[in-house]
């Protein structure tokens, strides 16, 4: 072989070398684009996983259940299933999604609670935006069911949600309502259909949940030194029973729509109450 033929072969060997090396990137960049990853956190979900999990399929192409050592059937009913299981203690609902998150394959993230469907609209929408390439955060409305009611006012609807996002520039943080914080200035765009969000099934549910939820609450806002004068205490809860059962139309809900202001305002009541008890037993120590 002469030195021009050997000169024209390597030329080509290169340039065959680099072409392989930009389609096997440009492949592999492209199909991982397209790949998405549903994220759930779980403790004694046996009653509503199934329902989550049947409806991301054929939507996602994993499954990560992060379940803080449930006692109940959860973890039977998601490893039949064939998702990826994985028991951690519990951190807190915003570093425990972080660290669900983190155990995630793909770029992008469906973050759904187990009490948590998505519609066939839903459904149509998150695949439509995959087969052309996710390219921005999708938030989608939530309606709530409670107590067998789809509850459409009072505030609880359409109670939009962003929940498909690209891990690497997103987080979670709050102790509690966590919201997502973005690394990196995108589009939101919204999807079309609902999230079916099976939240409450009996009033004692309910009442528990606000019990909870206040004490986690009222304890971190005393640790960022907020205060509830007595008015609050006496006026917030009147407030807030106005504001959804009437100026946010939740009379149209009938029944349920009273009962969900009702212990809304209770809630808002029980707040303000522990925020005035941690605050004394702080000052208390001190």
């Amino acid at each position: 072989m002469n030195v021009k033929n050997k000169s024209h072969f390597s030329k080509n060997y290169i340039f065959s070398f680099i072409q392989d090396f930009i389609n096997t990137f440009v492949r592999k960049h492209f199909s991982q684009m397209n790949k998405l990853s549903a994220v759930i956190i779980t403790f004694n979900e046996e009653r509503n996983i199934l329902h989550c999990l049947n409806s991301l399929q054929g939507i996602v192409d994993e499954i990560i259940v992060v379940d803080s050592f449930s006692f109940d059937k959860t973890e039977e009913i998601c490893k039949n299933f064939g998702v990826s299981f994985i028991q951690s203690a519990w951190k807190g609902y915003s570093e425990s999604k972080n660290f669900a998150n983190s155990q995630a394959n793909f770029d992008w993230i469906l973050s759904l609670d187990a009490d948590e469907v998505l519609s066939k609209d839903l459904q149509k929408s998150i695949l439509e935006e995959k087969r052309i390439g996710f390219s921005a955060n999708y938030e989608f409305n939530r309606l709530t069911n409670y107590c067998g009611k789809w509850i459409r006012h009072g505030g609880w609807y359409p109670d939009k949600k962003v929940r498909l996002f690209e891990k690497e520039f997103t987080s979670w943080a709050g102790e509690i309502h966590e919201e997502l914080i973005f690394k990196q200035s995108k589009e939101i765009k919204f999807l079309k259909g609902d999230c079916l969000h099976y939240s409450y099934y009996s009033l004692s549910q309910h009442y528990n949940q606000a019990q909870k939820f206040t004490t986690i609450a009222a304890k971190d806002l005393v640790a960022r030194g907020k205060k509830a004068p007595l008015y609050k205490l006496i006026f917030s809860p009147i407030v807030k029973f106005i504001r959804d059962y009437f100026l946010k139309l939740g009379f149209l809900d009938g029944k349920y729509g009273f009962i969900v202001a009702r212990i809304s305002a209770y809630a808002t009541y029980l707040k303000y109450k522990k925020i005035r008890q941690f605050s004394k037993l702080k000052t208390t120590k001190i």
